[in-house]
């Protein structure tokens, strides 16, 4: 029997290590979003994150030397799953793998039958309908959104139905009420998410806000975060974890106003909670650099992260397992705006885990396997524990 209580999972959304075997067959050969973005900005300085072994695990990372005694235990994890978006990267991190891809429009938009059933039972009419960057479309098409209240609609590389509004012209719970009802409609599409997207501001100095809502498909089995609430364990989802699992397995959740209300949520959750999983999400290098094309961004937002380790360790115990990890990659130097298939981190902080090479696993479920075995529950169908070796 382990002697773990409590599992901390950190996702680092987006933070790719490298381009992973099969990044051909997304077009992503040659990505590397940890090391474009050192290069980009004349090496990364990241003292927590290089004292813990994230060198080791990219040894080529400009900045970020690999440590001679690392406090982590460290390693890269290989996608199983089908795709490359934040859905499907969780889930798998979770301990389910996602065999077919979800549905992407980004060549055609979506079907007209689609959008004119979604326009007839929300009474809102929409415009736009083509794969965009968030940030340039509410520009190009904010102006006529405000004459008209018609929505943006878009979506990208990914599986995602995205819906725009200014907070003025259409109340967020109006945009809520507008992408639940789509949700229902792209299921039979096979759609990973349906994305509220609100905004602010004026013509030609929109910005997004953080009440984004992700509306996603129902994981398609049980996760490790199910089985640990049906054990009576807590479960915790901060920042956009509740709307990727669409609240499944979770005991309680809270949504994030950036990476730094996520680290101190994530901070007070270790506080009040002594046992089960705290699984949070950090959004922004994904959402405001990754997307946007934005190395420096990008760097400051991993500098923020790091700065936040000794906090974050200094609550944790011989019971504790912490994991630093990512759903997929997002090249911020790649000249697209598109997610990247990649190996991801896989940083895991324990007394015995200090300088242990994990090497490079073959799926992110390896993740789940050792949750489930240090809290007892049941394993997932695919992935394998490295509990012995971080214990």
């Amino acid at each position: 029997m382990s002697n773990i209580e409590r599992a901390v999972v950190i996702v680092l959304d987006s933070c790719g290590a490298g381009e992973a075997p099969d990044a051909g067959d997304y077009g992503d050969v040659g990505s590397d979003t940890l090391g474009h973005t050192a290069e980009a900005v004349g090496g990364l300085e990241l003292p927590h994150f290089q004292a813990a072994g994230l060198g080791n695990l990219h040894p080529s990372l400009l900045g970020v030397p690999p440590a001679t005694d690392p406090s982590m235990a460290f390693g890269k994890l290989t996608e199983a799953s089908a795709g490359k978006d934040s859905t499907t990267g969780h889930w798998e991190l979770a301990g389910i793998i996602t065999e077919t891809p979800t549905t992407t429009f980004t060549d055609t938009g979506f079907p007209e039958e689609l959008v004119k059933a979604i326009e007839a039972e929300t009474g809102h009419g929409f415009i736009g309908n083509y794969a965009a960057s968030g940030t340039v479309i509410i520009e190009d098409l904010g102006p006529e959104h405000l004459d008209s209240g018609a929505l943006i609609l878009y979506t990208s590389a990914d599986s995602v139905f995205q819906i725009a509004a200014h907070k003025e012209v259409v109340p967020l719970a109006e945009l809520y009420r507008v992408c639940e009802i789509a949700r229902r409609h792209c299921n039979a599409y096979h759609i990973g998410r349906v994305i509220a997207r609100p905004f602010e501001g004026e013509s030609g100095s929109f910005y997004r806000t953080y009440e984004r809502r992700d509306y996603a498909m129902p994981p398609h089995s049980p996760t490790v975060l199910d089985h640990a609430s049906a054990a009576g364990l807590p479960v915790v989802g901060i920042g956009k974890i509740e709307d990727l699992f669409a609240g499944q397995g979770l005991t309680s959740a809270v949504h994030t106003e950036g990476d730094a209300d996520g680290l101190e949520k994530t901070i007070e959750a270790i506080d009040e909670y002594d046992r089960g999983i705290i699984f949070t999400n950090l959004v922004d290098l994904d959402m405001r650099f990754g997307h946007r094309e934005n190395p420096a961004g990008y760097a400051a937002g991993l500098a923020l992260i790091d700065s936040y380790l000794p906090r974050l360790t200094a609550g944790l115990t011989d019971r504790d397992l912490l994991f630093f990890s990512a759903d997929h990659g997002n090249d911020p130097t790649d000249g697209s705006t598109d997610h990247t298939r990649e190996y991801v981190p896989l940083l895991v902080h324990h007394r015995a885990a200090a300088g242990v090479d994990l090497g490079i696993r073959d799926q992110y479920c390896d993740v789940a396997a050792t949750i489930a075995n240090a809290l007892n529950l049941p394993p997932p169908a695919r992935g394998i524990s490295f509990l012995a070796e971080v214990t």
